[in-house]
C-alpha cells in the first residue's frame, strides 16, 4: 500500500426532488381536490474519520463523489424518497481544506468524528401543499433546491506522541526498528525513508507512538531533496528527538542545518520541546567523539545526548527523556491504534 497524505476531492450533494402537481380524480369523489407530493430532499455528503485508515490512497483512484437526488413528488399525495446521503472515510489526523488550500474547513483529531461538507436540497413542495380555504385547486408546484458542490483538499497530518527529525542518515530508521517492532527500510545511503512511518514505543510500563520522516537537507524549505512537506506529520508532536549523525563533518553544522530548515516550517515546529542527541557513537573515535560533542553541545546551547542504535548504548535514557515530556497520557488515546498497520507494541526498559 503506497503512502499518500494529500488528495484533491470533488463533492456534490444530492439536488431536491421536484413538488408534482396532480388531482385526486375517483369515481364517486366529487370533489376530488389536489393530491401532488413533495419532493424527496438530496443526500448529504459527509466525510468521517474511522479506523484502520492511514493514508488517503482511496482518493488517488477516485476523486468524485456524488450523493444521490431525492425522488420526485407524485400524485395520490406521494411523497418522494430521500436521497442517500455519501459517506467520504479518512484517516484520524485528516484536515479538509478549501479549494485555496489555506481555508481549513474541519481538523480530525478524534476517531468517530463525523463532517457535514455538503448539505443536499430541500426538496419542492406539490401542489396538496398549497391547498387553502381559499385556494381550493393550486395548480403549481416547487422545484426542488440544487444541491452544493465544491472541490476540496484532504491532508493527513498523522498523530504521534515523539517525532524524529535528522538529516538524512542520521540513523532516525534504525532508532525506530529498535525501540518499536516497525521495520522501515533501512540502508547506507541518503534519503532510504520516502514517506513517514510510525511505531509503538513501549517504555517503562507507558506507550507512545513515534514517527520517523523522512531526512532534511539545507534548502529543503525550497524544495530541495524530498522537500519539507512531511514535516507536517510531526506537527502535532509533543516533543522533537533531533538525532545529529557523529560520523558527519561538524555536529553543529549539521544540527543548525535541520533547526533553520525547523525553523522556515510555518507550523511553529521550532517552538517545540526538543531533545537533541549525537547518534552512532559506536562509530567513532573517543577524541573525535568528543569534538563531536562540544561543537554540537555549542550549536544547541544543551548537552546532548549520546547514544546508538546499532548497539543500543544511551537508547533507553533517549526514551526516558521523550517519556518524561509526553507524561502519562499520549496525544491521542487512538494514536497507537493509527500505527498498527506499521507495528505492534514490543516491550522496551
Amino acid at each position: 500500500m503506497k503512502f499518500l497524505d494529500e488528495a484533491k476531492v470533488y463533492i456534490r450533494s444530492g439536488d431536491g426532488g421536484n413538488g408534482c402537481v396532480a388531482f385526486r380524480r375517483e369515481k364517486f369523489i366529487e370533489f376530488g381536490g389536489p393530491s401532488g407530493g413533495n419532493g424527496g430532499r438530496g443526500g448529504d455528503v459527509i466525510i468521517e474519520s474511522v479506523d484502520g485508515l492511514n493514508t488517503l490512497i482511496d482518493y488517488r483512484y477516485q476523486q468524485h463523489f456524488k450523493a444521490q437526488k431525492g425522488g420526485n413528488g407524485m400524485g395520490k399525495d406521494r411523497h418522494g424518497a430521500n436521497g442517500k446521503s455519501i459517506v467520504l472515510k479518512v484517516p484520524v489526523g485528516t484536515q479538509v481544506f478549501d479549494e485555496d488550500r489555506e481555508t481549513l474547513l474541519h481538523d480530525f483529531t478524534e476517531l468517530g468524528e463525523t463532517f457535514v461538507l455538503a448539505k443536499g436540497g430541500n426538496g419542492g413542495f406539490g401542489n396538496a401543499h398549497f391547498k387553502s380555504s381559499t385556494n381550493r385547486a393550486p395548480r403549481n408546484a416547487n422545484p426542488g433546491a440544487p444541491g452544493e458542490e465544491r472541490w476540496i483538499w484532504l491532508r493527513l497530518k498523522l498523530i504521534a506522541d515523539a517525532g524524529l527529525v535528522g538529516l538524512p542518515n542520521a540513523g532516525k530508521s534504525t532508532f525506530l526498528s529498535v525501540v518499536s517492532a516497525a521495520r522501515p527500510k533501512i540502508a547506507d545511503y541518503p534519503f532510504t525513508t520516502l514517506h513517514p512511518q510510525l511505531g509503538v514505543v513501549n517504555f517503562g510500563g507507558r506507550e507512545f507512538v513515534l514517527a520517523d520522516i523522512p531526512g532534511l537537507i539545507e534548502g529543503a524549505h525550497e524544495g530541495a531533496g524530498l522537500g519539507d512537506r512531511f514535516l507536517g506529520h510531526v506537527e502535532r508532536c509533543r516533543v522533537l528527538l533531533h538525532l545529529v549523525d557523529a560520523t558527519c563533518e561538524h555536529a553543529g553544522k549539521a544540527y543548525k542545518t535541520v533547526r533553520t530548515e525547523l525553523e522556515a516550517y510555518e507550523g511553529q515546529l521550532a517552538d517545540k520541546i526538543e531533545i537533541v542527541a549525537l547518534n552512532k557513537i559506536d562509530a567513532v573515535a573517543p577524541d573525535e567523539l568528543k569534538k563531536q560533542k562540544d561543537r554540537l553541545k555549542r550549536a544547541a546551547k544543551k548537552t546532548p545526548l549520546l547514544l546508538s542504535g546499532a548497539t543500543g548504548e544511551g537508547v533507553q535514557d533517549a526514551l526516558r527523556a521523550l517519556v518524561d515530556v509526553i507524561g502519562e497520557a499520549p496525544v491521542s488515546n487512538k494514536a497507537k491504534g493509527q500505527a498498527e498497520p506499521w507495528a505492534t507494541p514490543v516491550p522496551q526498559g
